[in-house]
């Protein structure tokens, strides 16, 4: 690979390879839990935030994704939210910092 570098993934035993799959799955049914959830009204984007650092499936989830599971707020309207807040389209809810999540929050109270 001119230029670049070559990355050896690891190979995976078969059991390995089964335990990583039912961990995916596991944090797949969590955050699509808390979307409903949000969706729902039965949990807050401020629940959700405080989770998430002991919850890796929370963490992980995608910024838009969680402003999109809130009645009312769909892809174009998170994306314009997430501009205002001077956050990135990519950004998952463990890379905002301490003023973007009191941001949001803020933003989201003043704003339903």
């Amino acid at each position: 690979m001119p230029g670049g570098f070559l990355v050896k993934l690891p190979q995976l035993s078969d059991q390995e390879r089964a335990e990583a799959l039912l961990q995916a799955l596991a944090a797949r049914a969590i955050r699509s839990r808390a979307k409903q959830d949000l969706k729902t009204g039965q949990l807050s984007v401020t629940a959700v935030l405080d989770a998430a650092p002991h919850e890796a499936a929370l963490d992980r989830l995608k910024v838009c994704e969680l402003l999109e599971a809130l009645p009312g707020i769909g892809k174009v309207r998170a994306t314009v939210i997430m501009s205002e807040l001077g956050i990135a389209p990519t950004r998952r809810v463990r890379g905002l910092g301490v003023h973007q999540r009191r941001a949001l929050v803020d933003y989201l109270g003043e704003h339903s």
